[in-house]
């Protein structure tokens, strides 16, 4: 008799570890700076973007240099929905990504008819296109952008939270901000791990893996794009509305930055180790080192990313996590399948 299963020893013992981890993450506003707050809303904000680009390429086959549309789509809806609508913040979020969404459907309509490096530069050149459009939206500022009003900035929570800690409110905005994204970062990873998991999971695998044998065995390859290419951009979406309301001013050319939020997403996953769950986590927390150590370097700085990235492609093309799994074998997330051989029960004379 045999049982089909996932978890491993790893995953078990990083499952309990997540757990502390998690809980130790909530309570951090009560023993951390300020600054760690926010620095600990970067980590998690550029994790949230890294695992969804990584859903779209690493496990679809999609390479988009184009996802900070949403991200500026989302933040521009939030700004939009604040100062025209007079809605909370909080509450547009949702919103943000339901937007988001909705644009990627004629976008995907467009890019999917092209394949490789040209579906690629197509994605990005319909980035283009939706920040030169919205820097003529001159009710939230043209080029030059705008900045949340006051009233809008004390968003549901704010009071609570400077209330409970004793704290200034606009350490409170950080906090809050700061569970949205954790809250956010949770639910994506285990999100994406749970559609993994599912049969959806394994024919976007077979998709990216070849889609001809995917489409002979019956799986639905245009439809899986779609359905990746959606939520990537929902997902996307929320964050960039969440990233906004914690910086409190967006502009075109900061919310539709393709370094910011392309360039620097794809660096987190390819160092890290593409197409794994994992390999973001990592990735993200390297960069933010670097980013740490040699932010005031400048252009240096960029110059250490860049070769950084062209080591790590030609001597571990799989990421740093994929070097470590298949040199040890664990996996954190598995999601392969396994046949475990139950033995038969004894019975007595």
């Amino acid at each position: 008799m045999y049982l089909v299963e996932t978890r491993t020893k790893a995953s078990r013992i990083a499952g309990i570890a997540a757990l502390v981890l998690l809980a130790v993450a909530i309570a951090a506003p009560l023993f951390a700076s300020r600054s760690m707050i926010q620095d600990l809303f970067f980590i998690l904000t550029m994790l949230t973007l890294a695992q969804f680009w990584n859903l779209l390429a690493g496990y679809g086959g999609l390479v988009s240099v184009g996802q900070h549309a949403f991200v500026g789509i989302g933040a521009y809806t939030l700004f939009g929905a604040g100062i025209l609508w007079g809605m909370d913040p909080i509450a547009a979020l949702l919103i943000c990504g339901v937007v988001a969404a909705i644009i990627a459907v004629p976008t995907a309509f467009f890019a999917f008819r092209l394949a490789g490096a040209y579906f690629a530069i197509g994605t990005w050149v319909v980035a283009e296109v939706v920040r030169l459009l919205v820097a003529q939206w001159k009710t939230l500022g043209g080029g030059s952008g705008t900045s949340l009003p006051p009233e809008a900035r004390d968003f549901w929570g704010v009071e609570t939270v400077a209330d409970l800690l004793d704290v200034r409110t606009a350490a409170a905005r950080d906090i809050v901000t700061y569970w949205l994204a954790l809250a956010l970062a949770v639910a994506t990873i285990g999100g994406i791990y749970w559609l993994l998991r599912t049969k959806r999971g394994l024919a976007l695998a077979a998709v990216r893996d070849n889609i001809e044998a995917a489409k002979a065995v019956g799986v639905d390859a245009l439809r899986m794009k779609w359905l990746v290419f959606i939520v990537a951009a929902f997902g996307t979406g929320i964050a960039g509305g969440l990233i906004y309301l914690q910086k409190g001013r967006v502009s075109p050319d900061a919310a539709f930055s393709v370094t910011d939020w392309t360039a620097f997403v794809i660096f987190i996953v390819v160092i890290g180790g593409i197409g794994t769950i994992e390999g973001p986590i990592i990735g993200v927390i390297v960069f933010f080192l670097l980013q740490s150590l040699l932010a005031d370097y400048g252009s240096t700085y960029l110059i250490v990313l860049g070769a950084l990235g062209i080591v790590i492609m030609l001597f571990a093309p799989r990421g740093i996590w994929g070097l470590i799994s298949a040199r040890t074998g664990v996996q954190l997330f598995p999601i392969r399948r396994r046949l475990r051989r139950i033995p038969p029960p004894t019975t007595g004379d």
